[in-house]
């Protein structure tokens, strides 16, 4: 009996094949760069980012979906986000959005004014509508094609909420990677503690890893996949940071750093 020789396949660098999986793709994520700032953004970077952005919708819209199953119900709706938001506090970014959609209103809280009367809704919003806010709809292919990947659909209110998380999240994330770059480093973590009253608080804990991100190397001209990984840090907190940077750099792996 004649043996057949076992054939091995070699495979070249999968980066490629999982950036095409990306719901956010890495021209969307150059576009919000551009809102932002002039200096140039790296392929890895821009992956880096997709992947990033992706991770935080996939925890926002899991939280959703389980609001939504106590209810027995597949079909998102916008009291489902902020029961994720309410049970996940990891999950509540792109807070600037809230200002901007009804489904925050009257949740947030009345500010005022020194001397007593109210800040109506258009002055907290400001003079400038944010570029996340006004570039929100460019996020809509993104969020429906992940919500089909976690077996959902939701309704339009629910979409435009997600769409424009995502979009002021991306927003932030891109101004603090070009922070990081001018700066030559991260000044500040992103950090919730849990404090006892009457306690002091706990010195906030970083990994080594991420310690490590805090100091730049490169040049000055460039957004690279580190500083978005380091502007991650200032952004997110707890596990969902850490699950971000990982699934971000394991991405990346295999690309340049420019």
């Amino acid at each position: 009996m004649t043996t057949q020789p076992v054939r091995i396949e070699h495979s070249g660098p999968k980066t490629a094949s999982v950036v095409t999986d990306l719901p956010f793709t890495p021209q969307l994520v150059k576009a919000v760069f551009r809102d932002v700032t002039s200096l140039h953004v790296s392929r890895p970077a821009a992956w880096a980012a997709a992947s990033v952005t992706q991770t935080v919708l996939t925890e926002v819209i899991d939280g959703a979906r389980n609001a939504a199953a106590e209810e027995v119900r597949k079909r998102l709706i916008p009291k489902d986000l902020i029961s994720a938001i309410d049970r996940n506090v990891e999950v509540e970014v792109g807070s600037t959005w809230y200002l901007h959609s009804p489904t925050f209103h009257g949740l947030m809280g009345e500010v005022r004014y020194a001397d007593g009367p109210p800040l109506s809704l258009r002055e907290r919003r400001g003079a400038r509508t944010p570029s996340g806010v006004a570039g929100a709809h460019r996020f809509e292919a993104g969020v429906r094609r992940l919500l089909g990947s976690r077996g959902v659909r939701a309704v339009p209110a629910m979409v435009r909420d997600l769409d424009g998380i995502a979009s002021v999240f991306l927003t932030d994330l891109a101004r603090d990677a070009a922070k990081v770059v001018r700066e030559g480093g991260v000044k500040r973590f992103g950090t919730v503690s849990l404090v006892v009253p009457g306690e002091p608080a706990p010195a906030p804990l970083l990994e080594d890893s991420l310690l490590a991100l805090s100091t730049r190397r490169g040049d000055r001209r460039t957004v690279g996949r580190d500083d978005v990984l380091a502007a991650v840090t200032m952004q997110l907190f707890g596990d969902l940071r850490q699950r971000a940077i990982t699934e971000a750099a394991e991405m990346t792996r295999n690309t340049s750093a420019n």
